[in-house]
């Protein structure tokens, strides 16, 4: 099999200088670039990863680690995270932590130890002053998806800014009789996002002067059929239903969307509903909400990674909100006339 010298004897270049080519790293003009891709297409040459990462100190592997990954959120910040590190050549490590007791402490005391990543991104970890002692250990460029961890550079959506403007959107629309679908307490384990959601919505009502009654806040699990299952026994009392829902998720949004049509409902004639995700099925049901991008969110990670190993011993760290997009669909309206006959 050729090696490089046969490459570099093949294309007219010195030996470091296709070396820079092949790798993708280091200043090398288009042609000369060109030149050794095409002398190592033509005599079969693959670059040696092993001997490239001895080189250079990196294995041009990226760990990420997530709670649950079965679910939308943290699949598609997993898709996003794939996708701009095959851009970049480097690979991915996978690090699920809640599928069996104690797998979490096992990848922050063992795993990354280990060394065999050249950064870590932490997808909605909120991590004890001794487990985030042990992902500094590792002494690697971190990310952390969701909410600030001291040392490292944190991407994070205003929950609480997003959730009292969904609120003000239905405020402003006319409703004034409205419920919230929040998370269970499993929820709550890390960056308390329900809460959060849950107080911007608090706010907004308060703000706007009214009731939050506290039988229309509900909690679900953050699926389609936990929000399906409460909001079939939050609609299923005629007299004394919300005109609108706010779902601190979407899948909950789009079950509450299920339940309604259950009791012979129109979205958004007799009920408005809007959430919080930008979730794929969002624009199949029409549903308002706010898109945060999750798949752009592992991307930037990626990128602010890869910012920091390049950077070496000038590494800072960045705190970023990410930006969000408001989606008006059809699933908001004007509430009904509550001087006529509500529908049984």
């Amino acid at each position: 099999m050729a090696g490089i010298k046969e490459v570099a004897e093949r294309a007219g270049l010195s030996i470091a200088t296709v070396s820079r080519a092949l790798s993708g790293k280091g200043n090398v003009s288009a042609k000369s670039r060109a030149r050794a891709k095409a002398a190592a297409a033509d005599l079969g040459f693959v670059p040696s990863y092993q001997a490239s990462s001895l080189a250079s100190g990196r294995n041009y592997n990226i760990g990420i680690v997530v709670p649950s990954v079965h679910r939308w959120y943290f699949s598609s910040v997993v898709e996003g995270v794939s996708a701009a590190l095959l851009d970049a050549g480097y690979d991915l490590t996978l690090y699920n932590v809640t599928e069996a007791p104690g797998r979490r402490q096992s990848v922050l005391k063992d795993f990354l130890l280990r060394k065999r990543v050249d950064a870590v991104i932490a997808v909605a970890l909120a991590l004890t002053e001794s487990e985030l002692r042990q992902m500094l250990a590792v002494h690697r460029p971190i990310v952390s998806i969701g909410g600030p961890l001291s040392g490292a550079s944190t991407i994070a959506i205003d929950d609480y800014g997003l959730s009292e403007a969904a609120t003000n959107h239905l405020i402003q629309l006319g409703h004034s009789n409205i419920a919230h679908l929040t998370g269970d307490s499993v929820y709550e384990l890390d960056f308390k996002v329900p809460r959060t959601r849950l107080t911007g919505f608090k706010s907004g009502m308060k703000a706007a002067g009214l009731r939050i009654r506290p039988e229309w806040i509900v909690r679900a699990d953050f699926t389609i059929q936990g929000g399906y299952a409460t909001a079939r026994q939050l609609l299923g009392t005629p007299s004394e239903r919300p005109t609108a829902v706010f779902a601190a998720s979407d899948e909950m949004a789009i079950g509450a969307i299920l339940a309604a049509r259950d009791f012979g409902l129109r979205i958004p004639e007799d009920l408005s509903v809007v959430g919080i995700d930008g979730h794929d099925l969002s624009e199949l049901f029409g549903l308002t909400t706010v898109d945060q991008d999750p798949r752009g969110q592992g991307g930037l990670a990626v990128r602010l990674l890869l910012e920091g190993l390049d950077g070496g011993a000038e590494r800072t760290t960045v705190d970023a909100t990410y930006p969000t997009k408001f989606v008006i669909r059809s699933s908001t309206a004007v509430p009904p006339d509550l001087s006529r006959p509500r529908r049984p």
